[in-house]
């Protein structure tokens, strides 16, 4: 069958094949279909069976290797697989966490550089598994091309932060000022130099196969460097709007896995038969809980609540500023069977530790969809994990599946219910302007702020 539907033929109404296109064409006088090269119809028949492959013609990817360390090995050697399982996942859990817990300590700069590296391994990672499905390692020029893609995106993005967060910077250096004036149309004319390397990389006997590969690196593009590059934006809010969007993902992960491990009987959805309603529902509660909590308690620090800037004058990041209205305690009425329970008329919160719910609810909610798609990629391409960096989690991808579609929830959150009007982005544009276009500004504005009474209006003598 797999013969008959290759070479183009296919059983006719009465069980008789029926004969290829090209022998059709034949016999009804095409000549110049005819004339058609033997060696372009082997190609063809070589090469031209990708788009019709299955799931089942999806090759096997040799399995990661063990890369537990040897002393928990050891340890562990007395336990069944499912508690070798549970402790080394544990461990490994608490080491993370404890080294999350010193790079929030070393400062803003060190979480974007943990956030940039987390990026390019999770590339890496995705982009690696396309080369082994579709066995890629050949094309020429492609994987140079993918990574310079990588360069491309990332300084348009990070280019786009300089210009939003560093403008009065970005003033004083005059070689700065030519890049970030002209910075999209330089990231764009990168972008084409890639774009016209790949279409001359093209060789005859892969086109699908380099279209395939050029799809695949675009689309891990969007799914990594995208995300990151927004979560980076809410670190610039505050980092308590990347702290607790980050912890409540992996309370949920954590509280899920445990009330799964316990207590779970009832199986949640076909594409992680391990994952039960028991943990999800656990979960959810869990991380609701700890989000409120997390709240409270970071929002009494100026360190996580400040919107980070860069100060020229000391040359580094600072998070100093007087509390907006979100981090300052207000006094909210309780419902009624709410008021007879606690035996109190009001109750005193941080306004965040309501926006926490929010975003601790879709962080149990919705954000494990992130994992989820992730499990049906691992099983189209018939893999356990991305990868085998973190024993017993997999790769990198595997423990930030959920934190990329949570990064864009709370960045859409900020923007539609948090934020207005960038000023740094507004005072950059204004910077670039004509002297005669910003003293005309400077007087409409100076006029606007008289009418409202914000200033005095000067005597003239």
């Amino acid at each position: 069958m797999w013969e008959l539907r290759h070479r183009g033929g296919c059983p006719g109404p009465g069980g008789a094949v029926a004969p290829p296109p090209r022998e059709r064409e034949a016999a009804g006088g095409d000549h110049e279909t005819e004339s058609t090269s033997d060696k372009e119809t082997d190609i063809d028949d070589r090469y031209g069976d990708l788009d019709s492959r299955t799931d089942s013609d999806i090759p096997e990817i040799p399995p990661s290797s063990d890369r537990t360390p040897e002393i928990l090995k050891k340890a562990l050697s007395g336990l069944s697989s499912r508690w070798k399982n549970w402790w080394i996942r544990g461990i490994l859990t608490l080491t993370m966490i404890s080294l999350f817990f010193l790079i929030i300590y070393m400062g803003s700069f060190m979480l974007m550089l943990l956030v940039l590296g987390i990026q390019v391994k999770c590339f890496h990672e995705i982009i690696t598994i396309g080369y082994r499905v579709y066995r890629s390692y050949d094309l020429p020029w492609f994987r140079t091309l993918s990574w310079y893609f990588l360069l491309c995106v990332n300084y348009f993005f990070y280019g786009e932060t300089v210009a939003d967060y560093f403008a009065t910077f970005v003033q004083r250096e005059e070689q700065l000022q030519f890049l970030i004036r002209y910075h999209r149309f330089i990231s764009f004319a990168l972008y084409l130099a890639g774009f016209c390397m790949f279409v001359l990389s093209l060789v005859k006997k892969h086109y699908r196969l380099q279209f395939y590969m050029f799809a695949w690196t675009h689309v891990t593009l969007l799914i990594t460097v995208t995300q990151s590059h927004l979560v980076i934006q809410n670190l610039f809010e505050g980092m308590i709007w990347f702290l607790v969007p980050i912890s409540s993902v992996i309370c949920n992960d954590i509280t899920a896995y445990l009330f799964g491990f316990f207590f779970g009987r009832t199986p949640l959805i076909k594409l992680s038969p391990k994952k039960t309603w028991e943990g999800f529902i656990g979960g959810f509660f869990s991380t609701v809980i700890f989000g409120f909590i997390a709240a409270y308690v970071l929002s009494k620090y100026q360190y996580f609540v400040c919107p980070v800037e860069y100060r020229s004058d000391v040359n580094s990041f600072v998070t100093e500023c007087e509390p907006s209205e979100l981090f300052q305690l207000q006094s909210y009425s309780l419902p009624p069977f709410l008021k007879a329970l606690l035996r109190r008329e009001t109750i005193s919160l941080y306004p965040f530790q309501i926006h926490s719910i929010a975003l601790s609810t879709f962080a149990s909610l919705i954000g494990p969809f992130g994992g989820f798609f992730a499990s049906g990629f691992k099983r189209a391409f018939k893999i356990k994990d991305f990868a085998n960096t973190i024993p017993g989690h997999g790769g990198i991808m595997d423990r930030f599946d959920c934190q990329y579609l949570m990064a864009t929830f709370v960045h859409v959150y900020i923007t539609s219910f948090i934020r207005g009007p960038n000023p740094s982005k507004v005072l950059q544009q204004l910077l670039v302007l004509q002297p005669e276009q910003q003293l005309n500004i400077y007087k409409t504005l100076k006029t606007h702020l008289i009418e409202k009474g914000i200033l005095q209006p000067t005597l003239k003598v």
